[in-house]
């Protein structure tokens, strides 16, 4: 496996957005903005990182990795090298959100060194492209968690 930029047309990369946001209208806020890395195995991507950076501070922004490759270390290694692309560019701290109900990526985030920091609570709704009524793993999709990591 292999982490490199992506420098080709985002509008590809949409599907992978997808798999990691269910509103249309909030990748379409997002999908050009700051930097891409992705994983490639065998020619394909197998996963991809999207990562925002501002002064002294950058967002993990968006993430996925191909449903049968998730667990074998593609997203360890995308975020490991994303926080490398950051103490390049002297970045102190690191963000990222993630649905309260996305247990998964709750934990996934932590095992990599992120630590909770506040609840945005309804930030999953109509108004912001989300459908009324998702659930995630039996838990509605209402509130965002975000954690951070110094650097």
């Amino acid at each position: 496996m292999e982490i490199r930029r992506y420098d080709g047309d985002r509008e590809a990369l949409r599907p992978w957005f997808r798999e990691a946001d269910d509103s249309e209208q909030a990748i379409d806020g997002y999908l050009t903005s700051g930097e891409i890395l992705v994983a490639v195995e065998g020619g394909s991507i197998a996963g991809y990182a999207q990562l925002v950076i501002g002064t002294g501070m950058a967002e993990l922004k968006s993430m996925a990795v191909l449903e049968q490759r998730r667990g074998a270390g593609i997203g360890r290694a995308l975020v490991r090298a994303l926080l490398d692309r950051c103490r390049e560019c002297a970045v102190e701290r690191v963000l990222v959100a993630t649905a309260a109900a996305d247990t998964g990526n709750l934990r996934f985030y932590q095992r990599q060194g992120f630590r909770l920091r506040r609840v945005e609570r309804d930030a999953f709704g109509p108004e912001s492209g989300y459908a009324a009524g998702l659930v995630l793993d039996g838990i509605p999709l209402r509130d965002r968690v975000w954690l951070d990591q110094d650097l």
